[in-house]
């Protein structure tokens, strides 16, 4: 039997074999090089390549490329009169005469073909392939002596590989790349050198950053990592600093320091993710009817080039869990999480360090040597490239709509890129998006004014045992990347050098400051327009909360139209369930439901649900308030007898702007807002929402109704802005204000205006809403204001005046009389100050 007849005879029996003990499971999509394939040439050529040889890991290659409809591994390589006899190149391919590795032969010859043939090409096509996932370290020496890490797989590891890892077998197809784009680099950049020496190190180099990006750095353990941090130099700095300002040994202090870091360092084990996998995987089977996932094509094109930190907001405590089992499930390797020490709860605490959590204290203010030891074990963290996971709001929103940026944790991440050290990082917004919250109840008691409850694990284990196991969908949309180089360039902060304990220079406090806002922008371009959210927004902004059925399946399909027509971003994802279909899966979920009155039949919300569901709906406000606005301007000029020029609006929608983008966080630069009113007033009158007569902007008569439906949205931000900015003028010269005083009369305002039927949507006043509006006017210098003070500054009237002096009469008398407080009540006000 010839040599050739006997290989092809082993390859199928392996291939059998294979197929019927492993199961692999292809990482990304191979839809991008399908394509490329049928767009390609008779001229080019497709060949894979592989980082180490390894029979069967081809052969389930081939096994790949035949279900997918690619081209065979086997098949032979023609390039001209050139023939290979498989489309396989081996990295490290051993010489049989010698121990060494060398150039492959067969990129040798490759190359040389290219070269005598310059009409002709071959396009590279890397591939991993994984047997299990654990980094370096793992807590089971047997499995860590065989899984998948860093080393090169030899014969008998590979045959205990397939025994122990056959279902935790992983392949990915990479981006493939030209191999005379890589000859024509080599000779431009190494001359002097064979093509084959830079060719060999440019995807050797690729395949070790694809495989970080999957298995994550080499892990030491924990016990030898806090043992490595006591003694860098600025811990050792920070003990002797402790000891000398405290009055205590260096014993003491070093115990302290210790101490911290057993607080905050991550256990990480790999046997505690696919543990958490297997369990994760079949809670969101109980619990959802699926978790859809958009763009993390883009996290995986970036982690093989990045420093990955992931900031997603914060939803629920389910967040944690979600993410990083979406990531893992995906290919990539988890990343360690910011966990808030209120988590470090007996079983879940242990849990959740296992799968990568670092524990943080809610403040460090005033504990130098906490700063300084937690500092570095961040910094520890980036200089070894391990992706990081942390929630730029700090907390959980409860109202649905995001929170002012917490930038302790982005400032630390910045202050150690800067210390060097570390590759490029990429910031990766993400958003979540549910249609029920596990802490659903619990976020409705602290809206009615009860305190917030501690954290304990019979708190988290009855919050799940009392909802019912209804929760729909979860969706998870990873955002536009903030790449920080480009931040600090723009902030002229790309030359800073930094050490742990230097103060932050004004050009990287402005850049912590763009980070921030950026990353949460771009949450919100991430926004998935789910049918709970959008069925909650229109029912809870019409009277009674309920429209009949032929009202409301028109509804949504008008707001779903406005979405697709001023589409707010192109990562933006929309249900694709028709109107009739979004009313049938709510009333599924019974957040909505069935009554008649007046033997007329109506949809209304369910009315234990209305208090949660302006939750979802506040999700995906930010899409809806600029067009809200503007018809409410409208809405209010035609109900005041007042003439609405184009430019009137303009100048009225420009006033009010920085304060909806300081409260939504929205896409749009100052200076691109007039382009996007005109494409809102286009569209209304094109819809025949809106006319324009004699350069007058009018309400239709015939659509008024749907038009004002509309205007409703904007409502509970104009409320809010008026009662701050009256209450400012009126008390800020009659008593020392603050944030925490002016939160209180707010909200006993709103309370005894609550019963108004000008206050139909039932929103909720929280801290957020008035430190966003509070630092908007700070930043246009029309106040200042500390911890303890608001002083107003002399144009504050007029400019007030000028933002909102349109704005509903009767809303604006009913908060001004709302707002008249006795002696007694202003002096609670001040004690609460004190």
């Amino acid at each position: 039997m010839s040599n050739k007849r006997y290989s092809q005879l082993y390859r199928n029996f392996t291939k059998k074999i294979l197929n019927k003990i492993v199961t692999p499971q292809v990482l990304g999509t191979t839809a991008e090089l399908e394509y490329r394939i049928a767009q390609s040439s008779e001229k080019t050529k497709f060949c894979y390549v592989l980082q180490d040889a390894s029979l069967s890991n081809i052969a389930l290659i081939d096994q790949q490329t035949q279900s997918r409809g690619l081209p065979s591994v086997y098949a032979p390589l023609i390039i001209a009169e050139h023939q290979e006899d498989d489309s396989i190149l081996v990295l490290h391919e051993k010489n049989p005469q010698h121990s060494a590795y060398h150039y492959s032969a067969k990129l040798i010859r490759l190359i040389e073909t290219l070269k005598q043939h310059p009409e002709h090409d071959v396009v590279f096509v890397p591939v991993t392939v994984l047997w299990g996932r654990s980094p370096e370290y793992e807590d089971s020496w047997f499995k860590a002596l065989f899984a998948d890490a860093w080393s090169t797989p030899n014969k008998l590891k590979q045959i205990l590989n397939i025994s122990l890892y056959s279902r935790d077998n992983y392949i990915e197809f990479h981006k493939a790349i030209s191999l005379r784009q890589l000859i024509t680099q080599a000779t431009l950049q190494q001359p002097h050198l064979s093509p084959a020496h830079f060719i060999e190190k440019h995807l050797e180099h690729n395949f070790n950053q694809y495989k970080e990006a999957i298995l994550g750095p080499d892990l030491s353990d924990r016990r030898n990592l806090i043992h490595t941090l006591m003694k860098t130099e600025a811990v050792q700095q920070a003990i002797r600093k402790e000891s000398i300002e405290q009055k205590v040994s260096m014993v003491e202090a070093e115990k302290r320091a210790k101490n911290y870091l057993t607080e905050i360092v991550s256990d990480f084990s790999y046997s505690t993710l696919r543990f958490a996998e297997l369990a994760l995987t079949k809670l969101w089977t109980q619990l959802y009817d699926g978790i859809e996932v958009h763009h993390f094509d883009t996290v995986r094109e970036l982690a093989k080039d990045y420093e990955i930190v992931y900031t997603p907001c914060h939803r629920s405590h389910i967040d944690y869990l979600l993410l990083s089992y979406v990531i893992f499930n995906r290919g990539l390797m988890v990343p360690h999480i910011a966990a808030g020490i209120n988590l470090n709860l007996p079983i879940v605490g242990q849990l959740m360090r296992g799968g990568g959590a670092y524990f943080i204290r809610r403040t460090f203010s005033g504990n130098e040597l906490y700063t300084s030891v937690f500092k570095e074990y961040l910094h520890s963290l980036l200089s070894r490239n391990t992706p990081l996971e942390y929630f730029i709001e700090g907390g959980r929103s409860r109202t649905g709509l995001l929170l002012p940026p917490k930038k302790g944790m982005l400032s630390m991440t910045i202050q150690s890129h800067l210390r060097g050290a570390t590759k490029p990082i990429a910031f990766i917004p993400t958003y979540f998006g549910y249609e029920k919250l596990i802490e659903g109840t619990s976020y409705l008691n602290e809206l009615n004014g009860k305190p917030k409850e501690a954290e304990s694990l019979w708190g988290i284990l009855n919050s799940a045992r009392k909802i019912e196991k209804v929760f729909g969908k979860v969706y998870v949309n990873f955002g536009e990347p903030v790449f920080l180089d480009d931040v600090l360039v723009a902030n002229q902060a790309h030359n800073v050098k930094l050490n742990i304990n230097d103060e932050l220079p004004s050009s990287v406090i402005h850049t912590v400051d763009h980070t921030a806002h950026a990353i949460l922008e771009n949450i919100n371009k991430a926004v998935v327009i789910n049918p709970i959210a959008l069925i909650s927004l229109i029912l809870l902004n019409v009277d009674q909360h309920a429209l009949t059925q032929d009202e409301l399946l028109r509804r949504i399909e008008q707001y779903r139209y406005l979405l697709k027509q001023l589409c707010y971003d192109p990562r933006m994802i929309i249900t694709e369930l028709n109107p009739q279909e979004i009313i049938e899966y709510a009333l599924k979920l019974k957040q909505v439901q069935h009554f008649k009155e007046d033997d007329i039949e109506r949809i209304r919300v369910a009315e234990s649900q209305k208090i949660l569901l302006s939750y979802f709906s506040n999700n995906i406000l930010h899409c809806f308030i600029l067009p809200a606005c503007v018809a409410l301007i409208v809405q209010q000029f035609n109900e005041q007898n007042l003439v609405l020029s184009r430019a009137e609006l303009m100048q009225k929608m420009q006033a009010i702007y920085p304060y909806l983008k300081q409260e939504f966080f929205l896409a749009w630069a100052p200076q691109d807002l007039a382009q996007e009113i005109e494409k809102i007033v286009a569209y209304f009158i094109q819809q025949n929402w809106m006319t324009e007569t004699n350069q007058q902007l009018l309400p239709n008569l015939i659509t008024q109704h749907e038009f004002y439906a509309l205007a409703e949205l904007a409502k509970p931000s104009l409320n809010n802005f008026v009662l701050i900015q009256g209450l400012l003028l009126h008390y800020s010269q009659h008593i020392p204000l603050n944030l925490k005083v002016l939160e209180k009369m707010a909200k006993t305002v709103l309370q005894r205006a609550a019963d108004s039927a000008q206050f139909k949507s039932g929103y909720y006043f929280d801290s957020a809403t008035l430190k966003s509006f509070v630092s908007s006017l700070d930043q246009q210098g029309i106040l200042q204001h500390n911890a303890t003070h608001i002083i107003l500054d002399d144009t504050f009237r007029t400019k007030m005046s000028e933002c909102f002096a349109w704005y509903n009469p009767e809303i604006q008398e009913l908060l001004t009389a709302s707002s008249e407080f006795s002696e007694k009540e202003l002096k609670n006000f001040e004690q609460i100050k004190k």
